[in-house]
């Protein structure tokens, strides 16, 4: 299975981006993040930098696809940010969010923290998708809110989960490995991005779309037509999966 990557990622109306994402091929693997950084006084630049190169950089020194190697990024990357915050005392409330996106010959897997998201699309409909951590998560899996109105909801920026956060990391990850078909699509995503954009225009420009970059340049337009002067650093990763073969992971 090959794919097919675009990367997007903007200060949006700040004056600095915190946000941050990359990807690397560790062929037969792949491993694709995506990170937005908290904490101000460019402790959270320096938090989803920080987040974003580690991860990459753990994976490809040991590429696998299985739980626990998602689980040691995660944790590697929590420990440096925690060390950075003793050492530099600026840098005290320096957090970040990741998702992360592992592929290999078996299938795919992901894991989260926050409220960045995964989405998982197949026939240009949305199969899966994350649950972010946040106080306004909860109020719509209790029923207080749709979880619609977790977009502007005044909660929503209440974050229950980080990197740096002290004491045990508490990320969610996938147990065993997805299947991926071919023509399968994925989106990592930070909430200055999903927050201006439902999930029913990310299927439509999907299927619009012959390729990722021309998918977010899409989205980006939606996203453009209707932010305020001051919004939020977004952020997005699309991945198209494109294989030879109908089906791998089954």
């Amino acid at each position: 299975m090959n794919y097919l990557t675009s990367l997007m990622t903007s200060a949006g109306g700040r004056e600095k981006n915190e946000d941050d994402c990359g990807f690397v091929e560790a062929l037969p693997f792949w491993c694709w993040v995506v990170a937005d950084g908290l904490g101000g006084h460019r402790g959270g630049q320096e938090a989803a930098r920080m987040t974003v190169k580690i991860i990459l950089d753990g994976f490809k020194r040991k590429p696998r696809l299985d739980a626990d190697t998602i689980l040691q990024l995660f944790e590697t990357a929590q420990s440096a940010i925690l060390c950075r915050q003793e050492e530099e005392p600026r840098f005290f409330s320096m957090r970040s969010t990741a998702v992360i996106l592992i592929a290999g010959p078996n299938g795919v897997m992901w894991g989260h923290i926050g409220d960045s998201r995964l989405y998982h699309f197949r026939k240009q409909r949305i199969i899966f998708q994350t649950h972010d951590h946040s106080v306004s998560q909860i109020m719509a899996d209790a029923g207080n809110i749709s979880p619609d109105n977790i977009r502007h909801h005044e909660d929503r920026n209440r974050l229950l989960r980080t990197l740096g956060n002290a004491g045990n990391l508490k990320a969610d990850i996938e147990g065993e490995p997805h299947p991926v078909s071919s023509g399968d699509a994925f989106l990592l995503c930070t909430d200055g991005f999903w927050e201006h954009v439902t999930e029913t225009e990310m299927e439509v420009d999907l299927a619009c779309s012959s390729n990722p970059e021309s998918w977010l340049k899409r989205i980006n337009v939606r996203i453009k037509s209707r932010v305020p002067a001051d919004h939020d650093n977004y952020t997005a990763v699309a991945i198209f999966a494109n294989g030879l073969e109908d089906k791998i992971g089954l």
